[in-house]
Formats: structure tokens, sequence, C-alpha cells
């Protein structure tokens, strides 16, 4: 602890956002990072606790406290307030893969459970680990370390979403031979398609790709395994298959209307919008051009052509559903130029400040209100969310499209039958809203099963792939299992420690032994 005085001598201070209607004119990351010398004063406000809760990834009343990877919080706070911001990099990356990614989108389970929380503002440590990834890729410490030995092995990997990178990153560097199947036209799973550029700019992951290509992962790109490959030829060709599929199902809305054309998941209108942008980016430029993609920054749709994404431009939009992706939903309308927001919510609005009975250091349980929240109150001058609703019918006009919603107020009761507490529509609180865009954005309900069939994996009554607690092994012999396929949707930070702990297992069963650490 270098500064033990560090949390009363200075102030939490953190990256700054542009201005909500400046940085809806694009899909760019919209946050300024503070100087090195401001940063290793964040730094220094880490109180380096005995019992450090920013790292310990306990589970407090069913939610996360803390860092789920473990990570080595006090230590690179303490090594960056003293400027020693290589070995800094080095303790960050020795418990997770992706700082470059968890230090844009996760919500900072860290600074959550940070003690100076209790009575003063957290210490920035998000903000801490952004700063130590960009230095480290400036400065060359993120360089590629390709493996100098070979074990022979060969793993496959199905999905490049964190979990699936994460395993096979780790795997790669202990020296199997690791080849990642995606589906997409590009790897990153939701990273890439499910996150919008606003929170993660697409050259970020490409820029992290081309390390694990360089240290000797293969990238299968456009291959649909259990379609376009089969599991048996899988099974065949390498020792170990890693499922990383994701909980890529989505959750539906099951009312009269549903079929009405204007009516979108909301990870396909995510999707659509960042193939636009670069689609439209690269039309522009010639091939030599093209290969700098790790480099470019792709901000606006003015290259994208019409009718190649979903657009909201000039729509009265309903977004269902009040999660991040909702959120993401939001914002991205915005940008497209919406006529109107709306965000429905079933649950009841969460307190402004902590409940008695939400002590620190459980996740606290309060309202929080979002980037895209935050530019529609700027645009629109009020909130977009509406609590306790839901659809109960959408309306269509002549031409078979959306045009209305029939909403409903809920409350809470309890059921008769289970006894467990339901949100139930309350008779007689219809009113019906104008709507021409339809977002669900609902969760997802777990793996699709084409997958889990082709390879003959048992599932839960959730379609999650089942393994014994703890374990990544399947029913099926040398295939494991990891991330949201496993656990069921959750966050990038529980996706990398799947990861992680599946290479692990993977790796002890190919060798007898395992030397890999995992937190």
């Amino acid at each position: 602890m270098g500064k033990p005085t560090g949390f009363m001598d200075y102030a939490r201070k953190d990256k700054t956002a542009e201005a909500p209607r400046e940085r809806i004119r694009h899909f760019g990351e919209f946050h300024t990072p503070l100087t090195k010398e401001e940063q290793e004063l964040q730094g220094a406000r880490c109180m380096a606790c005995g019992v450090p809760f920013c790292q310990s990834g306990l589970n407090l009343m069913g939610m996360a406290s803390g860092c789920p990877l473990h990570n080595l919080v006090p230590e690179w706070n303490d090594l960056i307030y003293n400027g020693n911001w290589e070995e800094a990099y080095y303790r960050l990356v020795k418990t997770n893969n992706f700082p470059e990614f968890t230090s844009r989108v996760c919500p900072a389970l860290c600074e959550n459970a940070c003690t100076c929380g209790l009575n003063e503002e957290p210490v920035a440590t998000k903000s801490n680990e952004y700063a130590i990834i960009e230095n480290a890729y400036e400065k060359g410490y993120a360089k590629a370390r390709p493996p100098k030995v070979r074990t022979g092995k060969k793993v496959a990997v199905i999905g490049s979403g964190p979990a699936g990178l994460a395993a096979a990153d780790l795997l790669n560097r202990r020296g199997h031979q690791v080849t990642v199947f995606e589906r997409e036209d590009k790897a990153g799973g939701l990273l890439r398609y499910g996150i919008p550029n606003m929170k993660l700019e697409k050259q970020y992951i490409d820029r992290k790709l081309s390390v694990m290509e360089e240290e000797g992962v293969e990238f299968r790109l456009s291959c649909n395994v259990g379609k376009d490959v089969k599991a048996a030829q899988l099974l065949k060709e390498y020792d170990r298959v890693i499922l990383a599929c994701g909980a890529s199902n989505p959750r539906d809305i099951k009312v009269p209307g549903r079929d009405a054309e204007g009516i979108y998941f909301a990870v396909d209108f995510l999707k659509s919008t960042t193939k636009a942008l670069w689609a439209g980016t690269e039309q522009k430029e010639s091939g030599a051009q093209q290969k700098t993609a790790a480099s470019r920054t792709v901000t606006d749709l003015s290259g994208a052509k019409k009718g190649s994404y979903i657009s909201a431009e000039g729509k009265h939009v309903m977004v269902i559903g009040g999660g991040d992706t909702g959120n993401d939903c939001v914002g991205t309308s915005i940008r497209h130029g919406a006529k109107s927001v709306l965000q429905l919510e079933m649950m009841p609005k969460a307190p402004d400040e902590r409940a008695q009975n939400n002590p620190w250091p459980e996740w606290p349980k309060v309202c929080k209100t979002d980037y895209g929240q935050q530019e529609a109150i700027a645009v629109f001058g009020e909130d977009p969310r509406v609590y306790t609703t839901t659809v109960k019918e959408f309306v269509k006009d002549k031409k078979g499209r959306v045009c209305k919603a029939v909403l409903v107020k809920l409350e809470s009761k309890k059921d008769e039958k289970t006894g467990r507490m339901m949100m139930s529509e309350i008779p007689g609180s219809e009113y019906t809203v104008e709507t021409d865009l339809v977002l669900i954005a609902a969760g997802f309900l777990g793996s699709e099963d084409y997958i889990t069939k082709a390879f003959g994996v048992e599932t839960d009554g959730r379609t999650n792939v089942k393994t014994e607690a703890g374990k990544y092994a399947t029913n099926v012999n040398n295939v494991f299992v990891t991330g949201d396929m496993h656990r069921g949707q959750s966050l990038v930070v529980w996706a990398i420690r799947e990861g992680r702990e599946a290479a692990r297992e993977v790796d002890e069963s190919l060798m007898g032994y395992t030397n890999l650490t995992v937190q």
C-alpha cells in the first residue's frame, strides 16, 4: 500500500462522458480517459484492505459481490500508483484474459464491493483496468507470446464469445493446438454482435484476436458446427471439444398479434446495426485498406445501404425489457433517429438508494440510469422506462405491420399453487400506445437445441448443458461445455471465468495433470 491516506487525500475521479446530445451523433465510444498522472492518483485511493471484497467473487444473498475472476485489484492499484505500469499489466492478465473487454463492458462488480464505497466513493477500479491494458498495448507489453513447446494435442472450441476465447487462449498457451469454430462472419460472439459499438468498438476485439492468431490459435469463421460440420467429424479429428455456443435462444413474447411485421428480437436489431457499420466502411475501402480493420474506428451509418439493417429512423420504438440489452436498444434507436422510444419493465422501479436490507458489500439493488436512458431524457425530455407494465396485444395495420400495442399494468401477487410472488395483470388497466418498431429484449432461455442434439449432450430444464456441480465435462466422452451454454445468460466476467476453469479441466484430462492457474 503505497499511500495509506490516499483514500482520504484524493477524491474519486473517473473517465468523463461526452454529453448525451453530442454522443448520439455517432456510434463510437464516448468516454475520455484520465491522464496517466491522474490515473496514478486514483490507484492511490485503494486501501489495500485486509479483506479485499473487490476481488472476492462471493455469492451474497443470491448475487455476486466482487470480481468473479478474483482480479488482484489491490496489487495493480498499488503498482500504478508507484508508476510500475508494466508489472501492473502482468498482474492484471494473470487472472483476466481480456481486460480490454471487461474494462469497457463490465458493470464493475469490484467497485460495488470496494471498502471505500462503504462510506465514500469507491476506487475507480474499472478505469484503472482500462488504463493498464491500453498502456500495455501502446508500450508493447501486450504483444503476442507464442508457446515455445507444443503438446501435440488438438482441441476444438465451438463458439468465439468470451468463454470460448478464454478457454482457447489458456489452452493455446499450454501448448495445445486450438481451433475456434464460429458460425458468424467475424469472431467475438455477443462481444461483437450483442454489444453495440458505443460500449465496445470492434477494432479492439480484432486487436486481441490478431494477437491470439499470432500465438497460434486458428479461427474458422462462417462455419456452423452441427450443420456445416458434423459433430462426429470433430470428435474424430480433435482430442477434446469444448462447447461455448452461448445462451443464444431468445425469450419471446407470446401475445395476440406477435406475427406482425416490425417486431424483432433485440440481438437481431443490434447485430444488423453492427454489420451495417462495418459493411458501409468496407465498401468505401480498397483491399489494402481493408486489411487495416484492426485499427479502424467506425462511427456512423453514412456508408450503409438503406434496407441493409433494421432501422429505427422516424419510428415510434418500443423496447420490451429493462436490462443492459434493452438499454442498448434505446441508445441505438436514438442514434438511428427514432421519433420516440418507450421501454417496458415488468418489475417495479428499484429504490434510488440502498435499502436497509441491502447492505454493503451486497450488490446494490438501486435504480440505474444507463447511457441509453440518459440520452432519451436529453432528447425526449423524460425517462423512457415504464415500470410494472407489459404487452397484452399487438395491433396490425392493413399491411400486416405493427402499428399499436395494448399495454397492461402489473402488480405483485402470491401464486396460489406455488406460493411464489408473481407479477399479475391488474384488470381494467389496459391502455393503447402507438408503435411501429418493437424490440424484444427479454433475455435468453438457453442454448439452441441443434448443437446440443448434434453432440448428444444432456440438458436441464432451462436447456443449459448438464455437468456435475463445479465441473465442465458433459455426459459425452471428451466433450466439455462452458460459459452461458453451461450456466445460463450471465456477464462477460463470468463467461471468462468459466472459460478459464473449463480450460484447466480439459488440460488435466489431456495431460493427466495441469499447471494452468485460473485465479
